[in-house]
């Protein structure tokens, strides 16, 4: 087991940022960590990170506990915190180094996690000289050196342009090949992208923790449903499974249906027991960002 949380509370004064919160990661997974502002993302990521110290319960990374074995957990993480906090007069190279003799890591080593995170060309130049995308990367690179088994990344692509989103996306992935990746991001793209499974925090308590596919396709069907005419709603409500009706335009309506299988023949044959004629009918699947407004009540 590299993370295991065990009924994790924290408590500033009378108010809980965590609420009692467990759950695991095995080996290998790529977890996305998600929630509002707010939520206890950022304090649950100090506290596995040994930051922060749990007002109650327990949690180990890489089989150690994080607040009686600190200094054991820290040789086993990677950390990327949300402000990357790096030395800007110094240059990458030298601040690798620099960050490499906490853990008595070698020069060749140093060399590999620079091509590794493809800073060689960057490599001689001072990091305030560095676009935040390359900044970004020394923060990895240094997260990397002294090849940790846990990898905790808080908001590792906030700021960055969408070709600097998607080089840290196929750098992550790349890493998350070998080691256990948890990644709290805003970007929800991302967690669709990088991600096996997704676990949602809303005010201090765990709201979803699903394997990301199974997330997606254990929830409600849109289907999307165009007449010739005005319809009304609650005459749609009448259809087998509809649980919510949107017109969202003109003679459009978007049906929500509580049920995995296809409900567009039914619509059909609704629509022609009626005498209403159908102009367009498409199934629309929930995104990741649906799901998430409804999880958090956003």
């Amino acid at each position: 087991m590299s993370i295991k949380v065990s009924s994790i509370i924290k408590s500033y004064k009378d108010q809980k940022a965590l609420d009692g919160i467990s759950f695991a990661i095995e080996r290998g997974e790529i977890v996305g960590f998600l929630g509002p502002n707010g939520a206890g993302k950022s304090t649950l990521m100090k506290i596995l990170t040994t930051y922060l110290k749990p007002t109650e319960g327990n949690a180990n990374v890489a089989g150690y506990n994080v607040t009686t074995e600190p200094i054991e957990v820290q040789r086993r993480i990677g950390y990327l915190p949300e402000h990357n906090p790096l030395y800007v007069e110094m240059y990458v190279r030298e601040y690798l180094a620099f960050c490499g003799s906490v853990f008595a890591v070698t020069k060749e080593r140093i060399e590999e996690v620079i091509e590794l995170t493809k800073l060689t060309p960057e490599a001689n130049k001072k990091i305030d000289q560095l676009s935040k995308g390359y900044r970004q990367r020394v923060g990895l690179a240094a997260a990397l050196l002294h090849d940790p088994e846990v990898l905790i990344l808080d908001e590792p692509t906030t700021g960055l342009d969408p070709k600097q989103i998607l080089e840290i996306r196929d750098l992550i992935t790349q890493v998350g090949k070998t080691k256990t990746v948890f990644l709290s991001t805003h970007i929800l793209q991302e967690v669709e992208a990088i991600c096996e499974r997704v676990i949602v925090i809303n005010k201090g308590n765990i709201v979803a923790d699903k394997n990301l596919k199974d997330l997606m396709e254990n929830t409600a069907q849109i289907i999307e449903v165009e007449f010739d005419y005005r319809v009304e709603e609650a005459f749609l409500l009448r259809l087998k499974n509809a649980k919510e009706v949107v017109n969202v335009s003109g003679f459009v309506y978007h049906i929500t249906f509580d049920t995995n299988t296809d409900m567009r023949p039914l619509v059909f044959d609704f629509a022609h027991d009626n005498q209403l004629k159908i102009l367009q009918l498409s199934r629309k699947n929930k995104n990741l960002e649906s799901l998430f407004m409804e999880l958090t009540n956003s």
